[in-house]
């Protein structure tokens, strides 16, 4: 059997464990094709390397900065699927990818800064920075729709003499797009030209199409990225969210030491815990076949849901992923809020599905939802199907 067969999906666990307005939170009936997190449980080896090292009832104080073999296995993993070079030393595990975003913004930004924040992109690029008490400066050039490429014509005329940073969402939630070198030495060259550091956002570089190419901004040299700054999680690629564990690194000896001390583990008040660890370590040691066939099943889902939306859906478009499990939907044609749009499908046809707009995003993404395909092919069969009548009965009303 499949790791990712139909059946392997428990609802029942599901509905008591997935929150984040996931299964947990929606009234009985409603699928939720939401947070960005699997409706499938983790590995096999994840599980059981959790079990081992709770099988002796200790949950000890860990390394301030970590398990080694945390490290080395993370710059052992990065090596060989992005060809990454992060020295072992320069790798600190913090609780979550959430928290490196904030540790970085906390190390670089001082109030008065700006931070370069792409809009559309996830929140937390500006969360991190308002937390900083900086300013973020929305680039809302976006994406060019017609070659499907991200749009940096405009990029230099955003930065002032209080720009700082430049947050790096690669690959692109919620566009689904990966950056090419072309667009990345663009980037730094600016970045270069006007002394500004990067936060490097690769949570999602795991979950990548086979018909795109994952190019990493580490592939411009170390000695160039000496100003990167740069956040990995395992919520995404090996459904950990709940055990709140990802790692903050840096190719730069003195500013990863920044980030030792923005982070608060020195003193025991950060950090991630020993089972998370302990499950990160299976996930990038042993868990990669899971991985793999993961992204066989996305492909397949993808690939349905955006000829069934295109398709039989002619008020909506939706863009094909090169990355992500995210599908993000134009539905402009209903002249209408997405928040609007969302509810009504919500309460009409029990979907629920994130929409657009500032609190998620960015003011660009009003006029888009977000469907999140990380589920079974049932499941999303039946969204869809909901989200087609939904569109036929908003049409209507």
């Amino acid at each position: 059997m499949s790791y990712f067969d139909d059946k392997n999906v428990n609802l029942q666990a599901l509905r008591k464990k997935a929150f984040n307005l996931r299964w947990a939170e929606v009234d009985d009936g409603v699928i939720p094709l939401t947070a960005a997190d699997p409706d499938f449980p983790c590995s096999d080896k994840i599980k059981q390397a959790i079990i081992d090292y709770a099988s002796d009832g200790y949950f000890s104080y860990t390394p301030k900065t970590g398990f080694d073999e945390f490290k080395s296995s993370f710059s052992n993993y990065v090596k060989d699927l992005k060809n990454e070079e992060i020295p072992v030393e320069n790798v600190l595990p913090v609780d979550s990818a959430a928290r490196a975003m904030y540790i970085i913004a906390k190390t670089v930004l001082k109030p008065g800064d700006e931070m370069i924040v792409f809009d559309p992109c996830d929140f937390l690029f500006r969360e991190s920075c308002l937390a900083a008490q900086a300013t973020p400066v929305y680039y809302s050039a976006g994406i060019d729709t017609k070659n499907r490429k991200m749009d940096l014509s405009k990029l230099e005329s955003y930065i002032t003499d209080k720009t700082k940073m430049v947050g790096l969402c690669n690959p692109h939630n919620p566009y689904g797009l990966v950056y090419t070198k072309e667009e990345l030495d663009q980037i730094m060259t600016l970045c270069e030209k006007y002394d500004l550091y990067i936060m490097n956002d690769e949570i999602w570089s795991d979950i990548v199409y086979p018909d795109a190419k994952f190019t990493s901004i580490y592939s411009l040299g170390n000695e160039r990225c000496k100003r990167v700054l740069s956040v990995f999680g395992y919520s995404k690629s090996f459904g950990l969210a709940g055990l709140r564990i990802g790692c903050v690194y840096a190719t730069d000896d003195e500013m990863f030491q920044k980030l030792v001390e923005a982070s608060d583990v020195m003193s025991t008040a950060g950090g991630a815990t020993s089972i998370s660890q302990i499950a990160a370590i299976a996930a990038m040691d042993e868990s990669r076949d899971w991985l793999k066939s993961f992204l066989e099943h996305l492909t397949k889902n993808r690939d349905y849901a955006v000829e069934f939306i295109n398709k039989n859906i002619p008020q909506l478009h939706a863009y094909k992923p090169q990355a992500t499990y995210l599908l993000y939907v134009d539905i402009k044609d209903l002249n209408c809020k997405a928040d609007e749009f969302v509810d009504f499908l919500r309460k009409e046809v029990k979907l629920s599905v994130v929409p657009g707009g500032h609190n998620y995003f960015g003011d660009q993404s009003e006029g888009h939802i977000r469907i999140c395909i990380a589920t079974s092919k049932e499941i999303l069969y039946e969204g869809l199907n909901r989200l087609k009548e939904g569109v036929e009965k908003f049409v209507r009303k």
